[in-house]
């Protein structure tokens, strides 16, 4: 509770800090911020002529072109896998801000986490763009969307309150973080379909949905095409906020225990 009245207190320097540093990352740089979302466009090009094109991947029949369903299970692991680990460092990079006494550090995640929402933001109005395109707009549970980004935006603030906590004792955490990810990559159902694997057996299917970025990917494909409430999940949905907040109560407490020292490591 008291990093949420910190947050609240501070709201007007979070959002002038997340302004400043959304375009500091690519300062200097003749397009500036253009990058930001030119890689992630590239990133789905390539994607869709490997599996599309190439391995003439095929989704469950949904009735949607490929690249809807490609778009749509990607964008929210887009966000994910950029905000993490920028948050993971944050306090590494706000170094100087760290070894303020005055200055409140449990805003950096959230600084960094809002940075990066800007370019999700964007690519969710691309998305809907392509599903247009397409001539397959998106049915009318669409507007659960925000539910959805906002239930990816706990997941990433309660785990980079843990992870920002131990980078700074452990530097090489950074790249098991990088490692991680690259594995959750293809752990989650982004460029694949379980309903497309023949004889996967029962108990690992249920293991990948203990993945809460499964629930996450699921809903977004939910609101843009398979046209289903997050509430005819219930028990996914029990599970995925269950999980927010053991993972709220433990990343807070290490922040909490140990913060004190941040400033001695820095």
């Amino acid at each position: 509770m008291n990093v949420f009245k910190e947050l609240y207190q501070n709201r007007k320097l979070i959002w002038k800090l997340s302004k400043n540093d959304f375009r500091n990352k690519f300062a200097g740089a003749y397009f500036g911020i253009v990058w930001a979302f030119i890689q992630p466009m590239v990133t789905v090009a390539v994607y869709f002529v490997v599996f599309q094109l190439g391995l003439r991947v095929q989704p469950a029949a949904t009735g949607y072109p490929y690249i809807c369903w490609l778009v749509s299970g990607i964008i929210p692991w887009f966000f994910f896998s950029d905000a993490l680990p920028s948050a993971s460092n944050c306090l590494l990079e706000y170094s100087y801000l760290v070894k303020k006494v005055v200055f409140k550090i449990s805003v950096l995640p959230i600084v960094k986490v809002i940075s990066s929402l800007f370019v999700h933001l964007f690519f969710i109005v691309f998305a809907i763009l392509i599903f247009a395109l397409m001539g397959k707009l998106p049915p009318v549970q669409i507007i659960q969307i925000g539910y959805y980004t906002f239930a990816v935006i706990c997941l990433v603030v309660v785990l980079s309150y843990l992870t920002c906590s131990i980078t700074p004792f452990f530097r090489d955490f950074g790249q098991i973080i990088n490692v991680i990810l690259n594995v959750g990559m293809w752990a989650t159902p982004i460029l694949w379909d379980t309903t497309t694997i023949p004889n996967i057996p029962n108990w690992l299917n249920s293991l990948l949905k203990l993945n809460p970025l499964y629930y996450i990917v699921q809903g977004y494909r939910d609101s843009f095409m398979n046209g289903l409430w997050f509430f005819e999940h219930p028990w996914h949905t029990l599970y995925f906020w269950a999980f927010v907040l053991m993972a709220g109560l433990i990343s807070s407490k290490v922040f909490k225990r140990l913060r004190v020292h941040f400033s001695d490591v820095l």
